[in-house]
């Protein structure tokens, strides 16, 4: 399929019957009393709504991807969400509907409500807020650590990897002058990810946010709150803190001993876990890509990303992958005062 025929696709989708209507009709049969007032918020995945209320602040509306996660899946999110409130954890917790569940539905759509919560994304350059962040990722874990999954899916790097890479290059994605460049990268990458899988040795995996970057987080007069569970997962406790780190390896270094100060007041790390950040970098970017891919069909996918059918960002990738595997092979990240 060429990039011109992907981006021209106009392939009907389940979304494209959630209409105004039927988001206000799901959200007021389950007693919330809707004022019609209805704004679309940014999100790709699933689709997410502030709805105006009658005399009441408003709420959000969030309606699942349909085919994404199964039910049980979408219950052990809120259940982790809730479990997290009610130990004190400063996270957006789905609200009771009129059955006292926290799970709608609407024809296709699972759906839940939020309360509305405002703020701002974390300054994660700042020692504080990154000592304050680590203490509750410290107690988030202590939760997480309490019982396992049943439904949501564990981090699996390199299998995911090698999935991701086969998606896009079964699929037609990469270019063909690419594809070169592209097949013999891909192994080089997995051999470094899996000798620094096998350095980190055996970790402990544990329930985790696992999407937890600053825009997942709010700040609002001066206090924390963690949003948007929605791709929470097991996996090891470095999953939670590599994507709050930025800059070159002395800033990311002296950040990662800011957050370790602050998360080990309340839990332990295993600071082999370190190795891991490649990887789980290697990872991340390669599942966008194949998210983006896998989405496709969505309407909203070529008309927000358009670029993403073009030449020009697969070659940009090609090259970004040739630095994460520098990356792989250069030293770990290291802890200030540590060796």
């Amino acid at each position: 399929m060429s990039a011109d025929d992907q981006s021209a696709s106009n392939s009907s989708h389940p979304y494209d019957d959630l209409t105004p209507d039927r988001i206000l009709d799901a959200v007021e049969g389950e007693g919330f009393p809707v004022s019609g007032r209805l704004f679309a918020l940014n999100s790709y995945e699933n689709r997410v709504y502030q709805v105006g209320l009658d005399d009441q602040p408003p709420v959000i509306a969030k309606f699942y991807r349909p085919g994404r996660w199964s039910e049980d899946q979408v219950r052990e999110e809120h259940s982790f969400s809730l479990e997290l409130a009610e130990a004190g954890v400063p996270v957006v917790a789905p609200l009771p509907l009129a059955s006292g569940d926290t799970l709608g539905r609407e024809g296709p759509f699972l759906f839940a409500l939020f309360p509305q919560r405002g703020g701002q994304a974390p300054d994660t350059s700042t020692p504080d807020t990154l000592y304050r962040l680590g203490q509750w990722l410290g107690q988030l874990h202590n939760i997480g650590d309490r019982e396992p999954f049943r439904h949501r899916p564990a981090m699996s790097i390199l299998p995911a990897i090698t999935d991701f890479s086969h998606y896009l290059t079964e699929n037609d994605w990469i270019p063909t002058d690419l594809r070169p460049a592209w097949d013999s990268l891909i192994p080089d990458l997995i051999n470094e990810c899996a000798r620094l899988v096998d350095q980190a040795g055996d970790v402990h995996n544990l329930r985790l946010h696992g999407d937890c970057h600053a825009g997942n987080i709010l700040v609002r007069e001066d206090q924390l709150l963690f949003v948007d569970m929605d791709d929470c997962r097991s996996g090891p406790a470095i999953q939670d803190l590599w994507l709050l780190l930025n800059g070159d390896d002395q800033e990311r270094s002296q950040q990662f001993g800011e957050l370790l100060e602050g998360y080990e007041m309340f839990r332990d790390f295993n600071r082999r876990e370190r190795y891991l950040i490649e990887p789980l970098r290697c990872f991340r970017q390669l599942s966008h890509c194949a998210w983006l891919a896998q989405r496709w069909d969505d309407p909203a996918f070529p008309r927000f990303f358009p670029w993403f059918a073009q030449p020009r960002f697969w070659s940009d990738q090609v090259l970004s992958l040739r630095e994460q595997l520098a990356a792989l092979q250069g030293p770990v990240l290291n802890i200030p005062g540590q060796y």
